[in-house]
C-alpha cells in the first residue's frame, strides 16, 4: 500500500566546493590524518558554539567557541580553524587560530603558520619558526619519572648532608698511609 519512492538526485545538482574540497584532502595527507573512522572532522563552513567532548580523534577547520575535551585523543586545528576554547587532548596540532589554554598530555605542535594565545601546559613542545605565540609554557611529565627523580634528589641531598657532617655512612672508608 505504501510504496517507497527512490529520489533520483544527480551528483552535480549537489552542493560542492571542489576547491575547498581538494584544499581539505590535501591539509588532512599533509596532517599526516588517517583515513580511518575514528576521527571526526569539523569542516571549514560549520561554527559550533558550545563544549565538545569525545574519545576520538577530531579535525577542526572552522570555528568553535566554547571548550575542547578529547580524552587521550589527537586534536589538529587546520588552517582555516579559528577556535576560542580550552582544550585538553592527549596531542594538539595547530596550523590555525588558537585563543585559549592548551593542556596536552602527550605533545603540542605550533606549525609555521599557526597562532596561539594562552597557556601551553605540556610534556614535548614544538613550534615552528613562523608560527606566532603568545603565552607562558609549562613543561609537565607525567608518570613515574618525576617521582623517581624527587627520590634520587633526596639521596643525593641525605647523601651529601651525611657526608658534611663526618658521619660515616655507607663507601670506602679513607685509607691511612700509616
Amino acid at each position: 500500500m505504501w510504496a517507497t519512492k527512490r529520489l533520483d538526485v544527480p551528483r552535480s545538482a549537489e552542493p560542492r566546493n571542489l576547491q575547498t574540497d581538494e584544499e581539505n584532502t590535501a591539509v588532512m595527507q599533509a596532517l599526516g590524518a588517517p583515513a580511518r573512522r575514528e576521527t571526526g572532522w569539523l569542516k571549514s563552513g560549520l561554527h559550533v558554539k558550545g563544549d565538545i567532548d569525545g574519545n576520538e580523534d577530531l579535525v577542526i577547520d572552522g570555528t568553535v567557541d566554547g571548550q575542547i575535551r578529547l580524552s587521550e585523543r589527537k586534536l589538529t586545528l587546520g588552517p582555516a580553524a579559528k577556535v576560542t576554547a580550552d582544550i585538553h587532548a592527549r596531542d594538539v596540532v595547530v596550523y590555525g587560530y588558537v585563543k585559549g589554554n592548551i593542556r596536552a598530555t602527550g605533545r603540542i605542535e605550533i606549525k609555521k603558520h599557526g597562532s596561539v594565545i594562552g597557556n601551553l601546559t605540556t610534556a614535548q613542545i614544538t613550534i615552528e619558526d613562523g608560527a606566532d605565540f603568545k603565552g607562558s609554557i609549562e613543561i609537565e611529565r607525567g608518570g613515574a619519572a618525576p617521582k623517581e627523580a624527587e627520590q634520587s634528589v633526596s639521596l643525593r641531598a641525605a647523601a651529601a648532608s651525611a657526608s658534611a657532617s663526618g658521619s660515616a655512612g655507607p663507601g670506602p672508608k679513607p685509607r691511612s698511609n700509616a
